[in-house]
């Protein structure tokens, strides 16, 4: 079969079209088209809901499903974007997006597409991924288009207005280490047909319908998959979907608060399980030589020391990025987080609250890091970056943009899970942590750059000031 997306009908004369029409010529194979996105070619789609046009030639209609003999299920959307309601005939609304995931998410079991056709590219569409050339996905597309993108899942999503050729790498539907494994969805936009500079118009290809897959050969991840373009997106959704379900019934979930019952677990609802106590203080372990950042030894910089508490004390970075560049250190000898007792979790939270609410009232927010490799003492490094500059987004972006193209893979990992949840003592990682309680986490299992998190500071400092790297 043949699928167009776009203008189907573009700068075609009338004489051209009726010869297809009347029957003198014909489409050698079975060709699907989407409907209208101008007024001048609302008037060879005489019905909303789909039709014949000619012979092997079919209007997909306004929204729906096609579903083949084979199970090949295809979603599709006719026309652009508009806010007003009701629409022209060849716009779609909100309206239309919500019925149409509707149709769709209310199947039991479902899992997703395996082809969705737009004509408007969806918006951010190029977040994480390899660069679409002069398309500014920011701010072109459509953001409803995003959205059922989001939720539907295609494995192939085709789209074409923007008259270029883009092929995204391949981005995940799931969530690492919160969500079960799921297939990987590919955006693939084409330029016009017979466009005078060459660029892809023909994207040939064949399917196995998701319905005949093996599930473990459906969701295999290749090397290059990223992060979903529409996180926010998704991550907006599932707060909403927490509101709901947290109004019907108590969150049944586990996670350790580290700002009460120091040593017990306790459910989300605040209540105690079991009968179990508060662990005793282990004394931490000693250095097996000099150590720079224990504050009893005389290696240490005392004239760096901004505060000293009963466990934790504050420095100013030696080389710091920033004036105001500091970390936070464990008096005693501790190699990373996840080896820290309960009582020093607790000061380091109190000291990272006091760092936010000094650095917001300076008009800006912090980014904290933590490598666990080749490293004898944690330091979590403390960067402030001014507010109105970027969002949380914006640097969680920048952070996972450096990494991808290292080869590392950051994983956001759940606002209230805390990190001793998914590493254990001595497992070496990278830890990215915003004020917002935001985390990014990579688990290192070979080498690891060891300025990669200076490298990574630098990036936000240097995209959302302008400076170059040099003049930093």
């Amino acid at each position: 079969m043949l699928l167009c997306v776009g203008s189907f009908f573009g700068s075609t004369s009338d004489a051209e079209w009726e010869e297809y029409r009347t029957g003198i010529k014909k489409a050698p194979i079975p060709t699907y088209v989407l409907g209208a996105n101008d007024q001048d070619t609302v008037r060879y789609f005489p019905d909303v809901s789909g039709c014949e046009l000619a012979e092997n030639i079919t209007y997909l209609g306004r929204r729906g499903i096609f579903s083949g003999t084979s199970g090949l299920q295809i979603a599709y959307l006719s026309g652009t974007e508009s806010q007003d309601e009701p629409t022209a005939a060849y716009n779609f609304s909100s309206k239309d997006v919500t019925e149409l995931k509707t149709s769709l998410l209310s199947t039991p079991k479902f899992k997703g597409v395996d082809i969705l056709l737009t004509s408007p590219w969806p918006r951010d569409v190029g977040n994480f991924g390899n660069s679409p050339g002069e398309i500014d996905t920011k701010k072109c597309g459509s953001a409803l288009v995003s959205n059922l993108a989001a939720s539907l899942k295609p494995r192939y999503h085709f789209a074409s207005l923007e008259k270029a050729y883009y092929e995204r790498l391949p981005y995940r539907n799931h969530i690492v280490l919160q969500e079960t494994p799921q297939h990987v969805s590919r955006f693939i936009a084409l330029a016009d047909v017979g466009n005078t500079s060459k660029k892809k118009y023909l994207y040939a290809f064949s399917i196995v319908p998701m319905s005949l897959m093996d599930p473990a050969e459906l969701v295999k991840q290749p090397q290059d998959v990223t992060e979903n373009p529409y996180r926010k997106l998704q991550k907006e959704a599932r707060k909403a979907k927490t509101l709901v379900c947290a109004e019907e019934e108590p969150a049944c979930q586990f996670f350790f608060d580290l700002n009460k019952n120091q040593g017990k677990k306790r459910s989300s609802d605040g209540k105690e399980r079991g009968n179990s106590q508060p662990k005793q203080a282990k004394k931490p372990p000693q250095p097996t030589g000099p150590c720079w950042f224990c504050l009893a030894s005389p290696e240490v910089e005392k004239h760096l020391v901004v505060s000293i508490g009963t466990h934790c004390y504050l420095a100013l970075a030696k080389g710091g990025l920033l004036p105001d560049h500091v970390l936070i250190l464990p008096i005693g000898h501790y190699q990373s987080v996840v080896d820290l007792s309960s009582e020093v979790v607790e000061e380091v939270t109190k000291y990272k609250s006091a760092l936010k609410e000094f650095f917001r009232s300076k008009g800006k927010r912090y980014v904290l890091f933590e490598r666990n490799y080749r490293s004898q003492h944690l330091q979590l490094q403390v960067i402030p970056v001014p507010l109105d500059l970027c969002t949380s987004e914006d640097i969680k972006e920048s952070f996972i943009v450096q990494a991808q193209e290292q080869q590392i893979e950051l994983l956001e990992i759940p606002e209230h899970s805390d990190i001793k949840q998914v590493a254990q003592p001595g497992t070496p990682y990278f830890y990215v942590e915003l004020d917002t309680g935001e985390k990014l986490f990579h688990r290192i299992r070979k080498s690891f750059p060891l300025q990669f998190g200076r490298f990574g500071g630098l990036f936000v400092l240097g995209v959302f000031t302008c400076c170059s790297f040099s003049l930093l």
